[in-house]
């Protein structure tokens, strides 16, 4: 026996919504298999529910493809970091500059290695300490670093900095869609129940498959268990 089954996605809350309604326009109230002010009320729902989905998933998209971009930055911009921590280090193994430099970059004396980069804090952290050190260098009189330079490892840790925070943004945008998303289902959910219930009731007299085919053109699902699926065919 076929069992009936509420929308469990938003797309599919959103064709409910639209079955119904769309019977509501074509009929006449006396003919419609729900109470008429269901009708209204999905007529009110509907548009609203509809845009926060659409809002939420344009959000979700570009969020998505942000991120893209923010992991393109992350990487050129961790690449010019460690990449400037490394010849700072040369120019100190070649004598060129004095170790004790390297506690104006946050690092000890003595420590030789790379910091780890692998995650956008760390790369926040240690970017902006480079930046601010070889500052430091420089005012008391340190000769120039190239390839890459500091102007270079400042755009390009400006740069991730800036599709960071932009990131966050969107993040917390998303957030707030899906939010009112999720208010909204609860909503939606007991509308749908009523509206099915309604009409399941006013067809409740027909034989099983005449009901059923009357309340799908409402949009009612029905769905066969796996085990009955197979006999029904």
């Amino acid at each position: 026996m076929p069992y009936r089954r509420l929308p469990n996605t938003d797309q599919a809350r959103l064709r409910a919504l639209k079955s119904a309604l769309d019977q509501g326009r074509l009929k006449y109230p006396y003919d419609l298999a729900y109470p008429q002010q269901l009708y209204h009320d999905i007529q009110s729902v509907f548009p609203q529910f509809e845009q926060a989905v659409s809002q939420y998933n344009f959000s979700k998209e570009r969020q998505a493809k942000y991120g893209k971009l923010l992991s393109d930055q992350f990487k050129e911009s961790r690449i010019y970091v460690s990449h400037f921590i490394q010849v700072l280090n040369f120019g100190i193994i070649r004598k060129e500059i004095k170790p004790e430099v390297r506690e104006d970059f946050g690092l000890d004396i003595d420590d030789k290695a790379v910091p780890e980069l692998g995650t956008e804090q760390q790369l926040m952290h240690w970017g902006k300490k480079v930046i601010q050190g070889e500052e430091a260098r420089m005012m008391k009189g340190g000769t120039r670093i190239y390839n890459p330079s500091i102007a270079m490892v400042r755009v390009k840790y400006e740069k991730f900095i800036e599709y960071y925070n932009n990131h966050k943004n969107l993040q917390n945008t998303t957030q707030k869609m899906h939010d009112k998303v999720i208010e909204m289902r609860n909503v939606v959910d007991n509308l749908i129940l009523k509206v099915w219930n309604g009409i399941e009731e006013t067809y409740s007299d027909l034989p099983g498959d005449d009901k059923r085919s009357a309340c799908s053109d409402y949009g009612v699902i029905y769905m066969y268990r796996k085990d009955e699926k197979p006999m029904e065919q």
